[in-house]
């Protein structure tokens, strides 16, 4: 028998195995998973294996649920929602918690099923995993039960589906049902085909608490069963978790259908380490940041960026500590690395690292023998790789790191955001406010200080740029799942335009003009500027006459405009004050020209010019009150944080007016977006750009910086698509018809870009109710985690 002290020299573990016998006296009860559909187990529809990934062994089976077994389950959730969505907060609250407790109760259970089906660490799921399921229900039965006095004004979407990966079953779960259920929604749910026992554990939880039948559904399946939830026309809306490629497709996929999207996607996050970190704790930070899981997490720190003077030693103390690592059985409750979830995915994994070897880089594994069965991939990390490595810029979704290193803090942030993905980074150092300031210029939707891989109900969680949009947990998460109850309004009639270069024979009427022929030009980067074309339109009033040109920008004048606002990037670092001063002036000049701007749009819709400029002057004014107001929070949390969640402008954002009200319209749309310091490329009233170009003149004088506002005019709908094509455009509102709807949302596909469109609905530009969801959609929230306390 060896000594104590031996062992404490040599840190040999003996095995510590937890039971499974409840899970395989569960598992022979259940020889095949079905769907849970109106309360009831329903089996199905073909089936597959489910494998224990540490083992190889077949688990159960699963039925594939095909269109009859999805439409069953939209039917019973759309039966449902009637009832629930009246029942009190109070109710709704009840079943949440239940289910809560319920969960707490078999943590153990559960925990165990999960590692059995994932392939994760009995460590990770009982101690992370399980009770965080827990606490999102119990977190949001509080919002349900707060949800009319928080809430004011809105209400449930209505049937949701909802896909999630494999990597978090039972947690992803939590993460997207406890939100839609708290606020009224019914829920259609796709778990993973590799990892659907825990969902359908849960279901069992939801018959002993008696949850009303239909308010959750289940269905299960592969990629096929999730395209037939998304796509299903008695969906409301759709929340995935996932590859970037499967978000483009189902953002495609779902374009002009109405639906409203979260998508929550891939990563390749930044781990910063300066110089003057701890260097043991972070040392500590990479173990979580990217061999937890075994690196099957999004948000996973695979990149590690390390400063110059300190690489060498942090690399080999990486090393050293890479090789303490315990890789085996899951059950053993001191393994640290599981198996990855599936033979397909270990192969996966393998073939991106013979890619980065064979681009030069050098691989460090951990050393020792693998089990000889299961899907096992040892912890690891490169070094020698560059930015452009395919290594670097794919996500591996495997316990391996890239690392590279860097001079100073502005190096830090440009290879922090060499990536087209944006969830999450990690900066390590003692230097807080150099932390935070890097922080601040990182493009990740979540940043932890000191920290990482900290996940808490409260705190909102999710991505930018080609990691998706919208947010998970907390406030942010649950406005997701929430409409305005406001009655939506008639469908838009499009007004008829010629866009033709206009014939030199034209005339012009005298009394818009005041006698000089006006021929409007596009303003971007602070200048009047030529169209790319070099042809203008003529533009008609309401009663026929020509009223005067204008040109007829192109995807080269977008360009142009596009490049002018990515070049007044100083707008967003500009105090909320200060913005506040410039649209206060802007309206103090818009209305001393009151009478000009009244007689145009009077002379070219033939609605009241003077009514529409004092509603479009309250705008401004009600856009630079809000500048300073749209506050961000401090929320608490489980571990010992304060977490900051901070109002970000989008960046350079695309505005495509409707032809309606032209003043009022592009105001109530570029104010807000200006007051939250966005830049803006906006293509104004196709019908009506005259009052657009008149309103340039306007923010010529008015201290806006240049770049800030840019106006192109000309067809609508084909400026749209450049801008929702566009790699730079990081948010598009459209007005417009519901087929440019459909033709905007797909083509922002593209960079998965974050878009709001009316689907050809008539709004009433007087009316504010609209102005706060406005207000809103011109930020995303950043999520930043720093220490706090003990």
């Amino acid at each position: 028998m060896s000594k104590v002290k031996a062992l404490m020299d040599t840190m040999d573990y003996g095995p510590a195995p937890e039971s499974n016998a409840d899970v395989l006296a569960w598992l022979a009860r259940t020889p095949a998973v079905g769907h849970w559909i109106g309360g009831a187990h329903v089996a199905d529809g073909p089936l597959s294996d489910v494998v224990n990934p540490a083992t190889g062994a077949v688990l159960t089976q699963l039925h594939h649920a095909e269109q009859a077994q999805v439409d069953a389950a939209v039917q019973a959730a759309r039966a449902a929602f009637p009832a629930w969505s009246v029942l009190p907060g109070h109710q709704r609250a009840r079943y949440l918690y239940a289910i809560a407790r319920a969960v707490q109760k078999r943590e153990r259970f559960l925990s165990v099923l999960e590692t059995m089906d994932n392939g994760k660490t009995i460590r990770e799921t009982r101690d992370i995993d399980i009770p965080l399921v827990a606490r999102h229900f119990t977190h949001h039965a509080g919002w349900a039960e707060l949800l009319e006095t928080e809430f004011p004004g809105h209400g449930p979407v209505g049937v949701c589906g909802q896909i999630i990966p494999w990597n978090f079953p039972l947690l992803m779960l939590a993460w997207k049902v406890a939100p839609a259920l708290a606020a009224g929604n019914t829920v259609v749910l796709k778990p993973a085909d590799l990892t659907p026992l825990t969902a359908h554990a849960l279901a069992e939880i939801c018959v002993e608490i008696g949850l009303p039948p239909g308010v959750l559904n289940i269905v299960q399946g592969g990629g096929s069963t999730g395209a037939l939830v998304a796509g299903h026309p008695g969906v409301d809306k759709v929340a995935f978790t996932g590859s970037t490629e499967v978000g483009r497709v189902i953002r495609r996929q779902i374009a002009g259908s109405g639906k409203k999207l979260s998508l929550e996607l891939g990563g390749k996050s930044p781990f910063i380490v300066f110089e003057d970190a701890d260097l043991e704790a972070a040392i500590e930070g990479v173990v979580d940041a990217i061999w937890f899981n075994q690196g099957e997490v999004c948000c996973a720190g695979s990149r590690i960026l390390v400063q110059e003077g300190i690489a060498p030693r942090f690399f080999a103390r990486l090393a050293e500590r890479m090789e303490t690592l315990r890789t085996g059985d899951p059950l053993d409750k001191c393994t640290d690395v599981g198996a990855v979830v599936s033979a397909l995915q270990l192969a996966r994994i393998n073939g991106l690292l013979d890619q980065g070897l064979a681009e030069g880089a050098t691989l460090h594994r951990a050393p020792g023998a693998l089990p000889a069965t299961g899907a096992f991939c040892a912890p690891g990390f490169f070094t020698g790789t560059t930015p452009a490595s395919m290594v670097s810029q794919v996500e591996i979704f495997g316990p391996v790191a890239v690392t590279m290193t860097f001079r100073h803090p502005d190096e830090a942030v440009q290879l922090a955001n060499d990536t087209r993905y944006g969830l999450a980074a990690s900066v390590w150092s003692e230097n807080i406010g150099k932390a935070i300031d890097v922080a601040a210029r990182v493009k990740a939707g979540v940043v932890w200080i000191n920290a990482t891989n900290l996940f808490d109900a409260g705190a909102a969680f999710g991505g930018m740029r080609e990691s998706g949009f919208g947010r998970e947990g907390g406030r942010e998460g649950l406005r997701e799942y929430l409409a305005p109850k406001a009655a939506p309004g008639h469908t838009r009639k499009l007004t008829a335009v010629n866009f033709d270069p206009a014939p030199l024979t034209a005339a012009v009427a005298q009394p818009a003009s005041g006698g000089v022929d006006i021929t409007a030009r596009n303003w971007i980067g602070g200048k009047w500027a030529r169209a790319d074309s070099g042809q203008s339109a003529s533009v008609r009033g309401a009663d026929g006459a020509v009223l005067g040109q204008v040109a007829i920008g192109n995807r080269k004048d977008i360009r142009n405009a596009v490049e002018a606002a990515a070049k007044a990037g100083g707008w967003g670092g500009v105090t909320a004050h200060n913005r506040a001063q410039v649209l206060y002036f802007l309206a103090e000049n818009l209305d001393q020209r009151r009478g000009e701007f009244a007689d145009l749009i009077a002379a070219s819709t033939g609605g009241d010019g003077a009514a529409e400029v004092d509603q479009a002057i309250r705008r401004a004014f009600w856009a630079a009150a809000q500048a300073d107001k749209l506050d961000g929070t401090v929320r608490a949390t489980k571990s010992a944080h304060v977490t900051l969640h901070i109002n970000e402008p989008w960046g350079v954002m695309g505005v495509v007016c409707p032809d309606e009200s032209p003043l009022l319209a592009l105001m109530a749309l570029v104010m807000p977006a200006l007051a939250m310091g966005n830049r803006v490329v906006c293509v104004p009233s196709q019908a009506h750009p005259l009052v657009a170009a008149r309103f340039a003149q306007v923010a010529a004088v008015s201290d806006l910086p240049a770049g800030a506002l840019n106006l192109v005019t000309g067809p609508a709908d084909a400026l749209a698509k450049t801008l929702a094509e566009h790699e730079e455009i990081a948010a598009l509102w459209y007005c417009g018809s519901a087929e440019g709807s459909a033709m905007v949302e797909t083509a922002a596909a593209a960079n998965l870009k974050a878009t709001w469109v009316d689907h050809g609905r008539l709004r009433d530009w007087a009316d504010m109710t609209h102005a706060t969801e406005d207000l809103r959609r011109a930020v995303q929230v950043k999520t930043l985690w720093l220490p706090y306390g003990a």
